[in-house]
């Protein structure tokens, strides 16, 4: 079994997590305000069956993404986790390839995120404009993923998906990793007409997996039928074979602990497509089979 997503960090090097409480996308973040190392990770995750992890990215200040992934590279020399690395590239600059060049060096990095999702809402709010994906420059600089055998972890919500689907198609060589089932956050009728008619279009491209990660991001709890809700929509759409497993931890850890995430997963993904959503796909998307 395979957590496709997850964070460590030291809080000295989080620029979000210093300062006053700020509200969050998450809500209040006092408990997770602090160290979360990869001792305290693999003693959550003790007993669930979890046998290897991917680490992406957990916002270090952007001139600091070299010194991120060398950091995790080192944990994962001392304590064997995580086995994968999605790491930061400002996919907005002109000197992208200098970057992407050197994490290419650091053992374990076998992705990339940059996150492009922009709301109305300001606390929903990350990117600087909607439309990075259609930007000819993040295009340019998603396509030299390729070249390195990054995947790129994608994260936009359901207005953003049309662009999305742009950004797929100019770099038909990578391998992008949907991020949090599409970012469902407007539950209302139209608010999923809205994200299934997207997911539906992003599931066209065959360069185009999702993640099961993040589900409760948006209603602060763990709650199994919401979770089902999501992981059948995206079954059906992308087949096992497209779908991974995240656990988003220790984001999560704000309103559930491990073992009742991930039960809530496998509950809501047939038995019968197990192994490639809680194995396969992650594996062969990180490269954690070569």
């Amino acid at each position: 079994m395979i957590d496709a997503h997850h964070h460590i960090w030291r809080q000295a090097d989080l620029p979000w997590l210093l300062g006053p409480e700020q509200p969050r996308i998450f809500g209040p973040y006092a408990p997770i305000k602090r160290d979360y190392l990869i001792e305290e990770y693999l003693d959550d995750i003790r007993g669930t069956g979890i046998t290897a992890s991917v680490y992406v990215q957990a916002n270090w200040a952007p001139n600091w993404a070299l010194d991120e992934a060398r950091w995790v590279a080192a944990q994962s020399a001392r304590a064997g986790w995580p086995m994968a690395i999605v790491a930061f590239a400002d996919m907005t600059s002109r000197n992208c390839s200098a970057t992407l060049a050197q994490l290419g060096d650091i053992p374990g990095v076998a992705g990339i995120r940059h996150q492009f999702h922009w709301h109305e809402n300001p606390l929903y709010r990350f990117a600087p404009h909607a439309d990075l994906c259609e930007d000819p420059r993040v295009q340019e600089n998603v396509a030299q993923l390729a070249k390195h055998g990054f995947s790129f972890d994608l994260q936009v919500f359901a207005g953003q998906m049309p662009g999305a689907v742009k950004l797929a198609r100019a770099c038909p060589e990578v391998t992008f990793v949907l991020q949090h089932a599409g970012m469902l956050e407007d539950t209302s009728k139209t608010g999923r007409a809205l994200w299934r008619k997207g997911m539906a279009a992003l599931a066209e491209c065959e360069n185009v997996v999702c993640k099961l990660s993040g589900l409760g991001t948006f209603i602060h709890r763990n709650e199994p039928a919401h979770i089902a809700d999501q992981a059948k929509t995206a079954l059906k759409l992308f087949g096992p074979e497209r779908c991974l497993y995240g656990s988003n931890y220790p984001i999560e850890k704000l309103w559930t602990g491990y073992a009742d995430l991930f039960a809530a997963h496998l509950a809501a993904v047939p038995k019968a497509q197990h192994d490639h959503v809680f194995n396969k796909t992650a594996a062969r998307v990180y490269r954690l089979d070569t």
